[in-house]
């Protein structure tokens, strides 16, 4: 009799999981189908922008640069034959389905997250709750910064960058479609979800899988991997690289606080105990 009812407790979990996802997946689908019915604008202002001169990253840059005298290429932003090529018959409708999708992904994630509290949630005690109030708003802040700093700073430089590189006069840049936007929505997911490492260093934190002597032990190794990640995700020149570099680093100093602070509490209340 136990055992049905402990295996009607787990059909019961994955009913209500069931249904967690159904709901996560329909904001997806519903988010989805609005950028697909205005994908013009859609591309118009956001996907493609980075390849329109006037885009307002390139202006800021260029007045910071010359605010101490430097010269900039941001200054003279040239995209000459930056029509993307499209040669599949079918490229653009999929390109247009695929990129509303991660878009979804993207404006959804605070709903997507508040869902898995909702499962989560009723396994946790009064205690945990209430500390863990803020985890929703803290959690979404992070990624809409990531996303933030991914479409008007790191973007805006690589695609610079990489639009204006070439080899020799003999080769002539064609880009496709496909090729501009997926580069595009992986920096904004790639980049927002790197931003989540405070939010992930306070789980692994609370199950003791990451300490702050651990942290500041491989600080060094970590400024290695920042640098390492920086110099994938960005053109090869120093000042892109430091640019993107020191916000990560940021959050690796943040991360290192929030670690420190659950393991004070967790030893507060273990001496309340």
């Amino acid at each position: 009799m136990a055992e049905k009812q402990k295996e009607m407790s787990f059909l019961g979990h994955l009913e209500e999981l069931r249904w967690h996802l159904v709901r996560g997946a329909s904001a997806i689908f519903i988010l989805a189908i609005v950028f697909f019915v205005f994908a013009e604008q859609v591309y118009d202002h956001f996907l493609l922008a980075h390849i329109k001169p006037d885009f307002i990253t390139y202006k800021v840059f260029c007045d910071f640069f010359n605010l101490f005298g430097l010269d900039s290429a941001f200054c003279n932003v040239s995209f000459e034959d930056s029509k993307l090529q499209s040669i599949k018959v079918t490229s653009q409708l999929m390109n247009s389905i695929w990129s509303s999708l991660i878009l979804g992904v993207i404006l959804s994630f605070p709903y997507l997250l508040w869902e898995i509290w909702r499962f989560v949630s009723p396994g946790l005690t009064k205690h945990e709750i209430k500390r863990s109030r803020g985890f929703i708003f803290i959690a979404s802040l992070l990624f809409f910064i990531g996303v933030l700093f991914s479409f008007y700073v790191i973007a805006p430089i690589s695609i610079h960058f990489l639009y204006n590189y070439q080899i020799t006069d003999a080769i002539q840049n064609s880009f496709t479609l496909e090729s501009h936007i997926g580069l595009v929505t992986n920096m904004l997911l790639g980049v927002s979800i790197l931003f989540e490492l405070p939010v992930l260093i306070y789980f692994l934190t609370k199950i003791g899988l990451v300490t702050p002597d651990f942290l500041k032990k491989y600080r060094k190794h970590a400024l290695v991997v920042v640098l390492i990640l920086a110099a994938i995700i960005t053109p090869p020149d120093i000042a892109s690289q430091v640019i993107v570099a020191i916000p990560i680093l940021i959050l690796y100093e943040i991360s290192i606080k929030v670690s420190r602070r659950v393991i004070k509490k967790q030893q507060k209340d273990a001496r309340k105990g």
